[in-house]
């Protein structure tokens, strides 16, 4: 038996306090697990692209330093693959030696080891530019790790459960 979400978005969408700093947060890990992935990563998406969150930038680069090594790795080489050879080279002297023998990045975990914020901020501005679809393949990768998502503002989780909402 499901739950009613539009209760549960209700219930958490405006009631969030400063002595209910999670509601939110507690909303969306209970939501998530009730949606697919499909439509947890198009309430990402949303998220991301949003005028009331963050910019997709600095949402990617706050998530990148939320995860584990092996999806910084996964993000990172996403990213990079959608950004044209031209901003490769002029990105690769603020990141570093990256490139493959066919001039394509591949990173392993041990080479993000000191990419600063500023840097993904950077790339992930460059790959939308580049390729607005990037944003819809990056909130699929997160709606396979929605845990790393839920550490985002509330504002930003309210804009992610009113989509799922609507999708219903």
């Amino acid at each position: 038996m499901g739950f009613d979400l539009g209760s549960l978005l209700q219930q958490h969408a405006g009631h969030v306090t400063a002595a209910d700093p999670d509601g939110v947060a507690q909303a969306f890990k209970h939501i998530v697990g009730e949606q697919s992935q499909s439509s947890v990563a198009q309430g990402i998406a949303r998220a991301f692209l949003s005028d009331d969150t963050p910019p997709f930038a600095q949402m990617v680069s706050q998530l990148f330093f939320r995860s584990d090594s092996g999806l910084r790795a996964e993000l990172l080489n996403l990213l990079l693959d959608n950004v044209s050879p031209t901003m490769l080279s002029a990105l690769a002297g603020s990141v570093g030696t990256l490139f493959t023998d066919n001039g394509h990045p591949h990173l392993s975990t041990e080479q993000i080891a000191d990419i600063t914020p500023p840097q993904v901020a950077e790339i992930a501005v460059v790959a939308q530019q580049h390729n607005p679809g990037i944003v819809e393949r990056i909130a699929t990768l997160f709606a396979q790790h929605p845990n790393i998502f839920n550490g985002l503002d509330s504002d930003t989780l309210k804009v992610a459960l009113g989509s799922m909402a609507q999708q219903r």
